[in-house]
């Protein structure tokens, strides 16, 4: 019987984010396949606490709380000549455990979630090497490059080169790499060298919803927020991270004043962990509202009358998007934003780029309530019927090297 080891840079629980909702499902998906060792880091105690969670789907696990200082990680990636991105993720423990596992157990595949962990692949292993990469990061970096000057655009210049290189070299030590869409997909091939191109094999392995869990008869709406002034507004996502606070922060400067010139009691609400210091210190100012990590996302969707997504910055398959959807919300969002995902504009969401234009878009549905509620009804139609997790994972035994696809419920 053939084993698996999954290598994945964050803990697959809790799914509260959208790489972590990724794996979470593959995970679960490969378990119902064959016996899965797991190589994994945790970033904080939310993430340690779900251990028992881990063990449960895993045969044998290792986890190893990521403390690495960032500055230290930088120092040692520019010892390496190596992208910080490599030795922030760097663990001998780690690799030890790889080493024992390839050694004692009878490991068939390994499956990489995200390019940090294909640094744990030794070259003598002989079995099948699927990496999913999920989004093109060092593609990423090079947009943080272009947006900063100084010395923040020489370190996202330079991750952004190095990452690039060590993206082609786990791709040809991979049997296929794995893109979350065509778009993604295409992307990559596009930045690989002509000589190494057409020797390795690019497929998309899609995002799924939940849409059974994500439905808005299920749950009530958060009282908190419903005690904020209506209409309200809302984006979600790990308030972290750097595209998520600049499109955050676009909506408080920019975006909602316009908004609020329209609609005087529109408020905006950023649900999501680890929320910084600059937006903290915007809270309840000028009707925005920051209310950080919750337990449960849907009953904020619930409360909220659109969600707003103005993404500069993004890749892959806005999972955010999908859930506000499936939550059965009208949503404007940017096309960076709405990318990899096969709805229309103005018949599931509403696309729009510059400032103006997203104001006009949002403050239109707002006010006409007929229209915002037939958007959320078709928005979350055509999640029901096309995105579906249980449909995205029948092709795992097929990647794994089975002969026939087989289909089994997905978690």
């Amino acid at each position: 019987m053939q084993e698996i080891l999954f290598l994945c840079h964050r803990i697959p629980f809790p799914p509260d984010r959208g790489d972590k909702i990724r794996s979470h499902h593959i995970l679960k998906g490969l378990a119902r396949i064959a016996q899965v060792h797991v190589a994994t880091f945790a970033d904080d105690d939310f993430d340690m606490a779900e251990e028992a969670e881990l063990a449960a789907v895993s045969n044998t696990y290792k986890l190893v709380r990521r403390s690495k200082p960032l500055m230290l990680a930088g120092m040692q990636a520019l010892a390496a000549r190596q992208p910080v991105s490599l030795s922030a993720f760097r663990d001998r423990s780690l690799a030890a455990y790889v080493d024992y596992i390839l050694a004692s157990r009878r490991i068939s595949t390994i499956y990489v979630f995200s390019g940090q962990m294909g640094q744990y692949v030794p070259d003598s292993f002989r079995g099948r090497v699927i990496a999913d990469f999920v989004d093109v990061d060092s593609a990423k970096f090079e947009a943080y490059a272009a947006k900063g000057g100084g010395i923040v655009h020489w370190i996202n210049g330079r991750e952004g080169k190095l990452l690039s290189r060590e993206e082609e070299r786990l791709a040809r030590r991979a049997d296929v790499s794995l893109f979350v869409a065509e778009p993604e997909a295409q992307l990559f091939r596009s930045r690989l060298r002509d000589a190494v191109r057409n020797k390795i094999d690019v497929q998309v392995l899609p995002n799924g919803i939940d849409s059974f869990n994500f439905d808005p008869s299920l749950v009530g709406p958060d009282a908190k927020m419903m005690d904020c002034p209506a209409p309200r507004m809302i984006f979600t996502g790990q308030m972290d991270y750097a595209p998520n606070i600049d499109a955050v922060i676009r909506v408080m400067d920019r975006i909602l004043p316009l908004i609020r010139k329209e609609i005087p009691e529109a408020t905006f609400h950023v649900v999501g962990r680890n929320p910084t210091e600059e937006l903290l210190e915007r809270n309840g100012k000028d009707g925005a509202y920051v209310w950080g990590r919750v337990n449960d996302i849907r009953p904020s969707l619930k409360a909220a009358d659109l969600a707003l997504v103005p993404l500069d910055i993004a890749r892959g398959v806005q999972n955010k998007v999908l859930e506000a959807m499936s939550m059965g919300l009208p949503v404007v969002l940017t096309s960076g934003a709405a990318s990899g995902i096969s709805a229309l504009d103005g018949q599931h969401f509403r696309i729009a780029d510059s400032d103006e234009a997203i104001a006009a878009a949002a403050a239109g549905l707002l006010v006409d309530h007929r229209r915002a509620g037939a958007l959320g009804d078709a928005a979350r139609r055509f999640v029901t019927e096309n995105v579906s997790w249980q449909s995205a994972l029948t092709v795992l035994p097929e990647l794994l090297g089975k002969a026939e696809r087989v289909v089994r419920d997905a978690a």
